[in-house]
């Protein structure tokens, strides 16, 4: 009996680990990473050594849990800097970031380092930011990109777009999709020819209003 003991304990080590990143997705995600350890640890069911003695920081548990977001990141530039068409490579990249944003208020917040221990995602940052100037570079040479566009431009549009993370997440992603394709039309340098294409569907959104307010 003593020899499945270390066995017993590595699983529920795993398991507890695995607790914990799935309740830090979800506690991170939906309040950001301003939301306590300790509502990770309550989320997760276990206790806030159990907690420490798998991530000892904060920091070390946001990149953990975001982990798949930033390969995801990582895959979308890839991908649009091997697009023969720099112009839908320029597209996709734009798409494929809102979404990721949208689906993670936590990931949103890591991206745009609002958050001091978040600081590892800062070469995502910088790789993101380097193939959008790539790409905007190429697709302004074919024409389609508007030749005034910045990178900069982009980290306006992201400071926008988290202005959705206030809404329910299934308001956020279709607002999101929408947004894109807003920013994508803004970004044209010509209208195309015939019918424009259509937007994706509208989110039901409703505006709040500060306490005392009618």
């Amino acid at each position: 009996m003593t020899s499945h003991l270390p066995q017993t304990v590595r699983s529920d080590a795993r398991d507890n680990r695995v607790r914990i990143l799935d309740a830090a997705r979800v506690v991170f995600g939906e309040g950001g990473l301003s939301a306590p350890m300790r509502e990770v640890a309550r989320h997760a069911g276990v206790g806030p050594a159990t907690l420490y003695r798998h991530f000892p920081t904060k920091q070390a548990l946001i990149v953990e849990t975001f982990a798949e977001q930033r390969r995801a990141c990582r895959a979308a530039v890839h991908d649009a800097l091997a697009d023969s068409d720099p112009w839908h490579g320029f597209r996709s990249l734009i798409e494929r970031i809102c979404e990721l944003h949208a689906h993670s208020r936590g990931f949103a917040d890591a991206f745009m380092a609002a958050f001091p221990e978040a600081m590892d995602f800062a070469a995502d940052q910088q790789r993101t930011l380097r193939a959008v100037g790539e790409l905007a570079r190429r697709a302004q040479e074919t024409g389609r990109l508007r030749p005034g566009f910045v990178v900069d431009d982009l980290i306006l549009m992201l400071m926008a777009h988290r202005g959705l993370q206030d809404t329910s997440r299934a308001a956020r992603l279709t607002a999101s999709r929408r947004f894109a394709a807003y920013v994508i039309e803004a970004f044209r340098a010509a209208p195309e020819t015939g019918a424009p294409a259509p937007l994706p569907p509208a989110p039901h959104l409703r505006l709040t209003h500060a306490p005392g307010t009618p």
